[in-house]
């Protein structure tokens, strides 16, 4: 299989991302857990999606113009 050096940094880039939304999301999630998602915890999880989203249109974006 012959992946161009541009497709594989398009994919090895989305990964890390997703992997630091899995990271933060599972750090948030063992620094507020209480036998429950406490509101804070709620709070920071929107938060780390909403940085999310925001990351990955950066992304998008700044890809969409290398190529």
């Amino acid at each position: 299989m012959n992946v161009e050096r541009e497709t594989l940094r398009d994919i090895v880039i989305s990964v890390a991302a997703v992997g630091f939304f899995i990271v933060a999301t599972m750090v948030v999630g063992m620094r507020f857990d209480s036998g429950g998602l406490t509101e804070q915890g709620a709070l920071a999880i929107v938060g780390i999606i909403v940085a999310f989203v925001v990351l990955m249109s950066g992304i998008g974006y700044w890809l969409a113009n290398q190529h």
